[in-house]
């Protein structure tokens, strides 16, 4: 499934860590992450997302992969913020002033995202993808909601083979999409539609067959998932750092509000 679980098997103290709690650890430090809004603790959080990835043994072209295409999007959201915000401006470049606050934006937002990023490439690489979704069921999550979550996964692979074979039909007729024209466009809506209602097509089928072999009938999966003492005590730890995080941030914005006025 893209790759995602290629590392699973690695010996790590994480990879050994019950999926269980290791779900609901790395998922309430992700959120804690989300809530700092203080520069003055990116730095810890740059230092407990580089501690786990380092434990995990993930390899780092590994991350380097899978950050290819989010950094994308992260660039774009970092070149509107320090371009088109306002305040005061600290450097110019062309006809574009920099400003102080789009700076602090777009480092606080750039830091988080990759931090929570690492942090979710961390939970579904050190385990298999199958593994991480039991743990989700044995968690009482809606067994609908976890079984949406690794169709997904498994479909996804099935409609990128069925792209990539419509690209290369598509080279093999004489399509290039090297310039931008209205019959490129056209032609790429025709390759994104097929794809949808052919997509649509195998999820019914697919629906039809999981309804005939008895799904919804069956009885709930026996748990195959046991805790030690240090499982318990890694959660701790990391929901203790969470909370850290959280209230490190209340306190250093009480500082900051107490000294304006």
């Amino acid at each position: 499934m893209f790759g995602i679980d290629e590392h699973s098997n690695r010996l790590s103290l994480i990879n050994r860590w019950d999926p269980r709690l290791k779900l609901i650890g790395l998922i309430v430090l992700a959120f804690a992450f989300a809530y700092v809004r203080d520069l003055r603790m990116l730095i810890a959080m740059l230092a407990i997302t580089a501690v786990i990835y380092a434990v995990s043994r993930l390899p780092v072209v590994f991350w380097l992969k899978r950050m290819r295409y989010p950094s994308v999007f992260l660039l774009a959201i970092v070149l509107i913020l320090i371009l088109l915000s306002e305040g005061e401006v600290v450097a110019s470049l062309g006809p574009f002033d920099l400003h102080k606050e789009g700076l602090f934006s777009a480092l606080l937002i750039a830091i988080r995202f990759v931090s929570i990023l690492t942090v979710v490439l961390v939970l579904f690489g050190s385990a298999p993808f199958l593994k991480t979704i039991k743990a989700m069921r044995a968690l009482r999550l809606p067994a609908i909601l976890a079984d949406m979550v690794l169709l997904t996964f498994r479909y996804l692979n099935e409609l990128g083979d069925d792209l990539r074979r419509m690209r290369t039909s598509m080279k093999m007729r004489g399509f290039r999409a090297k310039h931008f024209s209205i019959k490129g466009l056209r032609t790429l809506a025709w390759v994104g539609g097929s794809l949808l209602v052919h997509s649509y097509e195998r999820a019914d089928t697919v629906y039809k067959a999981m309804i005939l072999r008895g799904y919804g009938n069956t009885p709930r999966p026996k748990e195959e998932f046991k805790s030690t003492f240090y499982d318990w005590l890694a959660l701790v730890a990391l929901l203790a750092i969470a909370a850290g995080f959280v209230i490190g941030d209340l306190l250093l914005g009480h500082q900051i509000a107490t000294w304006l006025q």
